[in-house]
């Protein structure tokens, strides 16, 4: 039986490629401070010899795990699959490997468990969605214990560095002025619920667009949900039951928006004949709804690159990566068929 031919070794390349052992390593970890041509040499002696790092070895030789965590507390399962393929258009390709840590917003040990998660799963970084993302004590204990993390956030809450944010104020103030623009004047609010920053800043972006065009809301107009179908069915029902109802109703997410057109229908209301309906998200969801949902488009899968990429470019990208500087994302308005001009009086 023919003895098997031993595997090539980093020393091989670097004797092929005509480098050393620390240029091979530099370019097996995708360095920037290699030029292209010895990138291309050392590539080429990788092909030659049929050399395959193993992720052991890399690791230790950059005393890094190649693995990036993604801590996050949101039901909403087309959310999480979202952020998880724009976080891996990323990492794939640069070799990081992605682990997932579900945690509870209001769990007391919060903070130990994701530093627990951090140290048993030896993550070089954590990406950390809203709304574990806008906890300010988390992130400072993260950066005391000298955990690398980037935040997905609606506002600016952090050293750049550390944070992507999505101008959600801005997104629901152009939605609140397209209801306008069709006719509307009795607009309905369901809230996100008060204790999370995203909803206080889609509230204030819908006032401000209301404000422009002379008009405010009202406070009997406004109705706190829980960013779930439930909640959204539960204040729907609570503003269209009232003696003057709404002729338009935006509602803080895309599933409470759900929830009010099934509200709507509960009550023989027809959308958007009867009653428009617009949400924030551009989920999975709102195409699929009958009718199909204008929405506020966040764009998740934009944000989960950017985070990633910043977050990659803190090990390998020297003082000052390119990603280090604000990175803010513009969600846009996605018009449907939930909205029309109010009824004719």
């Amino acid at each position: 039986m023919p003895l098997s031919k031993p595997k090539s070794t980093i020393s091989d390349v670097a004797r092929v490629a005509g480098v050393s052992k620390k240029t091979v390593s530099r370019v097996l970890n995708r360095s920037p401070h290699v030029g292209e041509q010895t990138r291309q040499r050392v590539l080429a002696a990788m092909a030659e010899l049929n050399y395959l790092p193993s992720p052991q070895a890399r690791g230790l030789a950059s005393r890094r795990s190649f693995q990036i965590g993604l801590v996050y507390d949101n039901p909403d399962p087309l959310y999480i699959d979202t952020v998880q393929r724009g976080l891996l258009a990323v990492c794939a390709p640069a070799g990081y490997d992605l682990v997932v840590h579900p945690c509870r917003y209001g769990a007391e040990d919060l903070v130990d468990d994701v530093r627990g998660f951090i140290d048993r799963s030896r993550v070089d970084g954590v990406v950390i969605l809203p709304p574990l993302s806008e906890l300010q004590h988390l992130a400072e204990a993260l950066r005391e214990a000298g955990h690398r993390y980037v935040r997905l956030a609606s506002a600016s809450i952090d050293d750049p560095r550390h944070i992507v944010v999505s101008d959600e104020r801005a997104g629901v103030a152009r939605v609140a002025e397209y209801l306008v623009g069709l006719g509307h004047r009795r607009i309905g609010f369901i809230s996100g619920p008060k204790r999370f920053l995203s909803a206080r800043e889609r509230r204030e972006g819908f006032e401000a667009g209301l404000q422009r065009h002379g008009l405010r809301l009202a406070e009997e107009w406004v109705v706190e949900g829980e960013y779930d179908f439930d909640s959204g069915k539960r204040a729907a029902l609570e503003l269209l039951r009232r003696p003057e109802r709404p002729t338009a109703i935006f509602a803080s997410n895309d599933d409470m928006a759900a929830g009010t057109i099934h509200a709507a229908a509960e009550l023989g209301l027809r959308v958007p004949q009867d009653l428009s309906v617009a949400g924030f998200d551009d989920s999975k969801l709102a195409s699929v709804l009958l009718p199909p949902l204008t929405t506020v488009r966040r764009p998740v899968k934009e944000m989960a690159s950017l985070a990633a990429r910043k977050l990659i470019e803190t090990f390998t990208g020297g003082a000052e990566p390119p990603q280090s500087g604000l990175t803010i994302v513009k969600p846009e308005v996605v018009i449907r068929a939930s909205t029309a001009a109010p009824p004719a009086a």
